[in-house]
């Protein structure tokens, strides 16, 4: 089916064709009006922008959504996640970003959560946990640090709380 989306404060933002819902075939504009990429048979480098004309995504699709390398980005243009994605979702290594910049979160991403090895740091970039991620909470072995990164404590956890057993 073909269709045109557009920017909230109008202009052109994608003009094609789509299949099963996602963008198959196609042109991407910018909020200037001016082409950055095209799509074909749903893959390609991609930016997507949101309905302001900012970026927040920038990187590789395969079947008209997120697969291989990408990053995503805050309204404000702040790199928030650059990594990688399986099938629409982060999956594999990737890097998590708050709004100041500073990494929060490095290691693994299965269907979208953390699992598997990761780092997790403070606001002020102090490492405060690592260890393993299932379904993105801690469970398994883990470390975890205080604010000035003594260790607290090292042991198991389980789906975010610390196992005794």
């Amino acid at each position: 089916m073909k269709g045109k989306e557009y920017y909230h404060r109008g202009g052109l933002k994608f003009e094609g064709e789509y299949l099963d819902g996602r963008r198959w075939n196609g042109k991407w504009y910018n909020k200037d009006g001016k082409l950055e990429f095209e799509i074909k048979n749903g893959k390609g480098h991609i930016k997507e922008y949101n309905q302001d004309g900012n970026m927040v995504f920038d990187g590789e699709y395969l079947n008209g959504v997120r697969h291989g390398k990408g990053k995503e980005y805050s309204y404000i243009y702040q790199l928030m996640f650059e990594g990688e994605y399986l099938n629409g979702e982060r999956h594999g290594k990737g890097k998590e970003y708050n709004d100041n910049g500073k990494l929060i979160f490095d290691g693994e991403y299965l269907y979208g959560e953390k699992d598997g090895k990761g780092k997790e740091y403070n606001y002020k970039g102090i490492l405060i946990y690592e260890g393993d991620y299932s379904n993105g909470k801690k469970h398994g072995k883990g470390k975890e640090y205080n604010s000035k990164g003594k260790l607290i404590f090292e042991g198991e956890y389980s789906f975010g709380k610390r196992n005794n057993i």
